[in-house]
C-alpha cells in the first residue's frame, strides 16, 4: 500500500482549479468572496445532510403505534427500517460516479428533492404501504446527500483547516442518529401522531430545497464518466443481500435465524465479490463506479477499518441500551430518549475541538485515546444487571460519547485527506457505504446476541427483566472484544501527506 504521493493519478485540469481555488493573481480581489461562498454552500449542506440523516433514526420508536394502527406485526413494521437501510446501501455506491459525473447544484436538488418528496408522501400516507414507499423515497435523497457534503468539503477545504471543518460534519454524522429516537419519543409524546414525525420536518427540508436551488453555486467540475449497469445490478445483490441479511438476523432469534438471514448473506457475499472484481477491471481504463484505489492509501485502509468497528459499536449500542433501560430498569419511551440525548449532544459539543486538535497535531493521539476510552467503556458496560441504575447507564453512555467523539472526526479526515482530489468521490461513497453495512451489523450482532442468551423461563413465557439483563450483559461482552481491535489499528492512521501546492497542516 502507498501514501497519498504515489496515489496521485492526475494533476487538476486549469478549468478544475479555476472551480476549486482563485488564481495568484486574482486571489487579493477574490478570496473574500470565494470564502463566504464556500462556507454558505458547506454550511446549507450540513443542514440538510443533519435532517435527512436524522430521518434515518427517528422512526425506532414509533414501531409500536404503527403496528396498531396499521394492524401489521412487528416483523412488518420493521420494513420501515430495514426498506430504508437497503435504499441507501444499493444507492450510496453508485454516488461515486454520480458526484463525477454532475455539478454541485443538481445533484443537490435532486438529494432533497428526493428526500422532501418522500417526506410529504409519508405525512399523507393513508396506509403502511404508502409509508413504505415514501421512506424508500426518502432514502434515496439521503444516500446521495452525506457523500456530496464530503466530496464538497474536500474539494473545498484546504488541508490545514480540514480538522475543524470535518469536526462539524462530525456533528451532524453522530448526533443526528443519537438525538433521532429522542426527537420522535418528544413529538409522539406531545402530539400522539406518528404522522407528525413528518409534518414537522416536510417545510424544513423544502425550504432547504428552495434555498439550495437558488443559492447553491457549483463548487466541483464534472468529468465524462461512463456509468456500467452491470456494476449497479452487482452492488444492488451484494450490499442490498448484505444489510438484508444483516438486518434478518438482528430482527430473529437464535433459534429462527435460517434461510431468511443467511441466504440473503450468501448472495450478499457472491455479489460483492462479483462487484469488486467488475470494478478491478473498470477501473484499469478510469471507467469504475466505485473506485477501489482508494485503498492503495494505508491510511485510508486502516481508517475504513476503525470506522467499522465504530460504527458497529455506536448504532449498536443506541439499540441495546434503550432496551434494557425499558425491558429491565421499566422507564418510558421518553425517558429513555431524554437519558442518551445528553451523550450525542456532547459528541457535538466535543466535535468541533477535537477538529482543531487534529489540525495541530494530527490523528494518531485522538485515535488511541478514543479507542482506550470506547473499549473500556464497552468492558465497563459488561458490569451491567438487573439492579443497575439509570444514573450509571447514564455516566457510562457519557463515557462512551466521548470516546466516539475522538474517533469520528480524525478518521474522516485522515482517510480522506490520504486519497488525491480524484478519488474524493469514491472515497466519500465508500465511507458512506460503510457507515451502512456496519450500522447494520452492529444492531444486528447485539441485539442477535441479547436474544441468543436471554434465559427464558419457559418456551411460551416472554423474557423476563433479569434474563434481558444477562443478555445485554453478553451483547456488550462482544461489543468489547470487538472494541479492543480499534487500539493497534490506531497506530497506522497517519497525518495525511500535504499534496502540491496545498497548504501542509499545522505542525507538521
Amino acid at each position: 500500500m502507498t501514501d497519498t504521493a504515489q496515489l496521485t493519478t492526475a494533476e487538476p485540469t486549469g478549468t478544475e482549479s479555476t472551480a476549486t481555488e482563485p488564481t495568484t493573481a486574482d486571489a487579493a480581489n477574490t478570496d473574500e468572496s470565494m470564502s463566504a461562498r464556500n462556507r454558505f454552500v458547506i454550511g446549507l449542506l450540513m443542514i440538510s445532510t443533519f435532517i435527512v440523516i436524522l430521518n434515518e433514526t427517528i422512526i425506532g420508536v414509533a414501531i409500536p403505534q404503527f403496528i396498531t394502527v396499521f394492524k401489521i406485526d412487528a416483523d412488518a413494521a420493521q420494513w420501515l427500517s430495514t426498506a430504508f437501510m437497503l435504499t441507501m446501501a444499493v444507492v450510496i455506491p453508485i454516488t461515486g460516479f454520480l458526484l463525477q459525473r454532475f455539478n454541485t447544484r443538481p445533484v443537490f436538488i435532486a438529494a432533497m428533492s428526493f428526500f422532501s418528496a418522500g417526506t410529504v408522501l409519508a405525512a399523507l400516507a393513508p396506509g403502511f404501504e404508502v409509508l413504505l414507499v415514501a421512506r424508500v423515497v426518502q432514502a434515496c435523497g439521503t444516500a446521495i446527500m452525506f457523500p456530496l457534503l464530503i466530496t464538497t468539503v474536500m474539494t473545498l477545504v484546504p488541508p490545514a483547516t480540514r480538522g475543524r471543518t470535518m469536526g462539524n460534519i462530525s456533528i451532524v454524522i453522530s448526533v443526528a442518529p443519537a438525538i433521532g429516537p429522542s426527537i420522535s419519543g418528544l413529538i409522539l409524546n406531545t402530539f400522539g401522531n406518528w404522522q407528525w414525525m413528518f409534518i414537522l420536518v416536510a417545510p424544513i427540508a423544502i425550504a432547504a430545497l428552495i434555498f439550495g436551488a437558488i443559492r447553491v453555486k457549483n463548487v466541483t467540475t464534472p468529468k465524462k464518466t461512463k456509468f456500467d449497469v452491470l456494476s449497479v445490478i452487482l452492488s444492488a445483490f451484494g450490499f442490498g443481500g448484505l444489510v438484508y441479511g444483516i438486518s434478518n438476523l438482528g430482527t430473529a432469534t437464535a433459534s429462527t435465524i435460517g434461510l431468511e438471514g443467511w441466504l440473503p448473506l450468501g448472495v450478499g457475499a457472491v455479489g460483492i465479490a462479483a462487484f469488486i472484481l467488475r470494478q478491478l477491471s473498470l477501473q484499469k481504463r478510469d471507467d469504475a463506479l466505485l473506485d477501489l484505489r482508494t485503498f492503495k492509501s494505508s491510511t485510508f485502509s486502516f481508517s475504513i477499518a476503525m470506522l467499522v468497528v465504530s460504527m458497529m459499536a455506536f448504532f449498536g449500542t443506541i439499540i441495546v441500551l434503550p432496551i434494557f433501560m425499558q425491558s429491565v430498569l421499566g422507564i418510558s419511551v421518553l425517558q429513555t430518549g431524554l437519558v442518551l440525548l445528553p451523550g450525542g449532544l456532547l459528541m457535538g459539543f466535543l466535535a468541533p475541538f477535537v477538529g482543531r486538535f487534529y489540525d495541530r497535531h494530527g490523528p494518531t493521539g485522538l485515535l488511541t485515546t478514543g479507542a482506550i476510552i470506547t473499549s473500556l467503556t464497552f468492558w465497563l458496560m459488561t458490569m451491567i444487571n438487573a439492579d443497575t441504575s439509570v444514573w450509571w447507564v447514564f455516566v457510562a453512555y457519557l463515557a462512551l460519547s466521548v470516546g466516539l467523539a475522538l474517533l469520528f472526526t480524525p478518521l474522516f479526515t485522515a482517510s480522506l485527506g490520504s486519497l488525491p482530489e480524484s478519488l474524493y468521490s469514491h472515497g466519500s461513497a465508500i465511507v458512506g457505504t460503510v457507515q451502512q453495512v456496519a450500522g447494520a451489523a452492529g444492531t444486528a450482532l447485539l441485539v442477535t446476541v441479547l436474544s441468543a442468551h436471554q434465559i427464558h423461563p419457559s418456551p411460551i413465557l416472554p423474557a423476563t427483566a433479569a434474563s434481558t439483563a444477562i443478555g445485554v450483559h453478553y451483547a456488550f461482552l462482544v461489543a468489547a472484544i470487538i472494541s479492543v481491535l480499534a487500539i493497534p489499528a490506531a497506530f497506522f492512521v497517519r497525518p495525511p501527506l500535504p499534496t502540491a501546492g496545498a497548504a501542509a497542516p499545522v505542525g507538521h
